[in-house]
């Protein structure tokens, strides 16, 4: 697995936690706010960790993405299909 992956400009860092039983690849960018304000990834950057949960998928890994506060973007990967 690459240590990191850029996907439309954003670079995702590998990140492996538990001794590797946790494995993750997250970016940080920009906060943007919805309506309600909420806080939540700008939108470039979401929509390259979708491809890069795509991308993984393709590859034969079971991959999730998700975001959290603070502009950051994660793609879980739970293992191989």
């Amino acid at each position: 697995m690459q240590e990191n992956r850029t996907i439309k400009g954003y670079t995702f860092d590998l990140v492996s936690q538990n001794d590797g039983d946790d494995k993750f690849y997250q970016c940080r960018g920009d906060v943007h706010y919805d309506d309600d304000h909420d806080e939540q990834p700008e939108p470039g950057l979401w929509l390259a960790a979708m491809r890069l949960e795509s991308e993984l998928i393709i590859e034969g890994y079971k991959a999730d993405a998700g975001y959290s506060e603070k502009g950051w973007c994660e793609v879980l990967i739970y293992g191989k299909n």
